[in-house]
């Protein structure tokens, strides 16, 4: 840790988007009490403008009563000074890290940036698809599976049926119709003659 090494019986917080405590930790030292709710304020200053506590300050410093106005509201949760970021997973703001306590100028700020460099290696990595794993160099992409439908089997054509004709409808042949039925009065129609003999030469 960055703060043993420098000896520095500093205060670490770290809170959430929110601003709310996640981790703290304070080095035993006198005014220990102190740089615990200074370190708290620090991260919630860097969680709430998503940035540098020390960028804070310098834009923030000339802005007339912005301090006192900015502590009011945050009920003392705000800070400007260094020591405070914003701690980032996949450019996403996802807490905020603040560090008080410093026995030289500049450790404050130089122990919370090594604290973010312990979390940058811990980023989130999506699980990636089989085929898109590491391969030796100049192997082709593997073809994805190519669906073959199953031959359907084919129905035999049904045999022709003789033309039928509809419903309803009779084809008459008068010459035939008139040669199949007998005639009630002898072989063959009646010629005129005889017609004339049976009537008395009545016409």
């Amino acid at each position: 840790m960055r703060a043993h090494e420098l000896r520095s019986p500093v205060s670490i917080a770290i809170v959430d988007a929110g601003g709310h405590l996640v981790l703290f930790e304070r080095m035993m030292a006198p005014y220990g009490w102190a740089t615990g709710n200074i370190s708290l304020a620090k991260a919630s200053t860097a969680v709430m403008f998503n940035q540098s506590t020390d960028a804070v300050a310098q834009w923030g410093s000339q802005i007339p009563g912005f301090a006192s106005s900015m502590a009011a509201m945050s009920e003392g949760k705000f800070v400007m000074a260094a020591g405070g970021w914003p701690i980032r997973l996949n450019g996403a703001t996802i807490g905020g890290i603040g560090v008080s306590g410093g026995n030289a100028s500049g450790r404050d700020d130089e122990i919370a940036r090594a604290g973010l460099a312990v979390l940058e290696p811990a980023r989130y990595v999506p699980p990636q698809p089989a085929y898109a794993q590491a391969r030796p160099a100049g192997a082709a992409l593997p073809q994805p599976p190519v669906y073959v439908p199953n031959p359907q089997p084919q129905s035999s054509p049904l045999p022709a049926s003789p033309e039928r004709a509809p419903l309803g409808t009779v084809n008459l042949d008068m010459a035939e119709e008139l040669n199949s039925q007998e005639n009630p009065y002898g072989d063959g129609p009646a010629s005129s003659d005889q017609y004339s003999e049976n009537s008395g030469g009545r016409s």
